[in-house]
């Protein structure tokens, strides 16, 4: 299990290696996102809070990134951070989450990507629910509802 300690080394000293990668062009990016999906993953934007019903849905089943399909969270995992944004507290798997210190608004806070496209997915932070103490707070325009 993920901890704090161990997202600040990720951030700092580089992230796990992704199992594969998959690479776009920005103009096929573009064809294939909405212009929210775009400006959220491809860009580093944020979705207005509580503009998704995500927040609220805790069914079974995965979350992939919406770039590349790639899952990355569980619902098992999810929990209502009354953020108004989709929080987990760990990624499926270590590999596909990568995370970069990010120094943007006058905050030192570390944002979480794809590791298998770069999508920017949100931020992760040191207020969770324990055993890991982490909140991975997700645009959930990033995101798609995939079944198990």
């Amino acid at each position: 299990m993920l901890n704090w300690n161990d997202l600040i080394k990720f951030a700092t000293h580089g992230n796990p290696t992704p199992p594969k990668r998959v690479e776009k062009t920005e103009l096929e990016w573009k064809s294939e996102l909405s212009d929210e999906e775009y400006y959220v993953t491809r860009q580093k934007g944020t979705e207005r809070a509580h503009s998704s019903e995500l927040c609220n849905l805790f069914e079974a089943g995965k979350y992939a990134c919406k770039c590349c399909k790639t899952p990355l969270f569980d619902a098992t995992t999810k929990f209502q951070s009354g953020t108004g944004w989709p929080s987990f507290t760990q990624p499926i798997v270590i590999e596909n989450v990568a995370y970069n210190k990010d120094v943007s608004y006058g905050m030192i806070r570390i944002e979480c990507v794809c590791n298998i496209c770069d999508a920017h997915l949100g931020h992760v932070f040191p207020d969770g629910p324990e055993p890991s103490g982490l909140r991975y707070c997700i645009n959930a325009v990033s995101l798609e509802k995939i079944k198990e």
